[in-house]
């Protein structure tokens, strides 16, 4: 009996699309393994269906440059390293290397090591953040207008030190299980390069020390085939592009379009040095007349203040987004992309995806205490506008750098499948409700550093087309 290793099967998985294998029920793998070939990774997922000799396994197979998914019963035998005996068929292997020769549609190469168009397509790569070596910002102004008044006297007191260690080390253990659940998924999971945060750098307008790469959505995002550096606007998060440096380099060299939005100086006149904020009262009224901290000086945004929807991208102003920053954008991305400027009653607005989460076609979570002030071109559209049901994180639980609502910051791996956490029962039977499978896990330590399930990943492939929702 021949044996042939597991990438000669994949290959004629790819190429004849069918094979047949039968497994020992005690020897079959019951999760995702993931085998290399070469650049590229595919996905073996086996099943057995009953103890002893199984009649039916399910084996799918998800290649990364084919927008294709396959499904097949399997005899023979195999063990977690070689199968024994696969038999392609001679038939389907003649017809699919005929169709192949002419270049059918049926089988469509997606050879872009980048691609996404909006947040729901089937997610297959993604960069996952890393807490590792956290430091806690300088209490600069920029700072002081983005975090929680009950938050400030931690800042003051801790300026430049690293966050608490046993919160970073169960951050880490909660990220690593995330990182866990996706691959299991059929996600490629990649991470960016561990940074010492601590280290003081200097500029001609400034002194700091970094912050994390624990937000890959604050910092990247991917638009089509080109991923984007966002500028930033913190000055301990201006050296944070370096965490990410080594995979968008090879991105880059496998094909990618890769852009650097201008850097800002981040000068003091980027901020405005006198910018109120004693009171609640005060941030409403300020952001209702569209005066935040940062000023017109030079074009500044977090990616996570951008929400992709097709060919529309939807922007907010914030306290680290411009408009000089959402202009650059816009010039950018035209005319293939429209770029519309949308805002909310929100006293604090900083990062878009905690109030305002497009979850499918049609379909969008709206922040109940941050209501949108544009949403006339969703309804004319059809769309449908979903309340989310208020989290239920204790008040005991510390949130550093965020509010609760990361509740609704949830990650979608496609249009029947979202990661959210698992301890917030309401919005799982939301999403219940709707359709949609819940893939829980837990990152209430993660949380506290500022970000829900959608900042802390960025999706760099979907298997999607450009289309226009409106």
């Amino acid at each position: 009996m021949t044996s042939f290793p597991v990438y000669d099967i994949i290959y004629h998985c790819m190429i004849h699309t069918e094979i047949g294998i039968s497994v020992p029920a005690n020897t079959a793998p019951q999760h995702t393994k993931t085998c290399y070939i070469g650049r590229n990774i595919m996905y073996l997922s086996i099943v057995h269906s009953r103890a002893g000799w199984s009649r039916r396994i399910v084996f799918s197979i998800s290649a990364p440059q084919y927008k294709c998914h396959w499904g097949h019963s399997l005899r023979k035998m195999m063990n977690h390293k070689r199968i024994i005996g696969a038999i392609p068929s001679t038939r389907r292997a003649r017809r699919c290397k005929q169709t192949l020769a002419k270049g059918s549609p049926r089988i469509e190469q997606n050879l872009q090591p980048v691609c996404s168009y909006n947040e729901w397509d089937p997610l297959e790569e993604v960069i996952v953040g890393r807490v590792e070596n956290a430091c806690i910002p300088n209490f600069s102004i920029e700072v002081k207008a983005n975090t929680p008044e009950e938050q400030w006297e931690f800042f003051k007191a801790n300026a430049g030190k690293q966050f608490p260690q046993g919160h970073v080390r169960k951050a880490v253990a909660e990220i690593e299980e995330l990182c866990n659940i996706l691959r299991h998924e059929g996600v490629i999971v990649r991470r960016p390069d561990i940074v010492d945060w601590s280290k003081e750098y200097q500029t001609t307008d400034f002194k700091s020390k970094g912050l994390y790469s624990a937000m890959p959505r604050d910092i990247l995002i991917v638009i089509g085939d080109e991923i984007i550096e966002a500028p930033m606007a913190w000055r301990s998060r201006f050296f944070e592009y370096r965490a990410y440096r080594s995979l968008i380099k090879e991105y880059f060299k496998n094909g990618a379009k890769w852009t650097t939005a201008p850097k800002p100086e981040m000068s003091d006149k980027l901020y405005d040095q006198n910018y109120p904020m004693e009171s609640i009262e005060d941030r409403h009224r300020l952001a209702s007349q569209g005066k935040f901290v940062t000023t017109e000086h030079e074009p500044c945004f977090d990616a996570a203040d951008f929400m992709r929807v097709g060919k529309d991208i939807f922007a907010q102003r914030s306290q680290v987004t411009n408009l000089m920053g959402i202009e650059w954008m816009r010039r950018h991305l035209a005319p293939t992309f429209d770029v519309h400027q949308i805002s909310f009653k929100d006293p604090n607005p900083m990062h878009i995806d905690a109030t305002f989460n497009v979850i499918g076609p049609g379909l969008v979570l709206t922040n109940p205490d941050r209501p949108c002030n544009q949403l006339d071109m969703f309804r004319r559209s059809g769309w449908k506008l979903i309340t989310p049901p208020r989290p239920t994180m204790p008040d005991s639980h510390p949130l550093w750098m965020s509010s609760k609502w990361l509740s609704m910051n949830v990650l979608m791996l496609d249009e029947k499948r979202v990661v959210c956490d698992a301890n917030e029962k309401p919005i799982i039977k939301m999403f219940e409700n709707l359709g949609i499978r819940a893939v829980t896990a837990n990152i209430r330590f993660a949380n506290s550093f500022g970000g829900g399930f959608h900042c802390w990943t960025c999706d760099v492939r979907r298997r999607g087309e450009l289309k226009s929702y409106f």
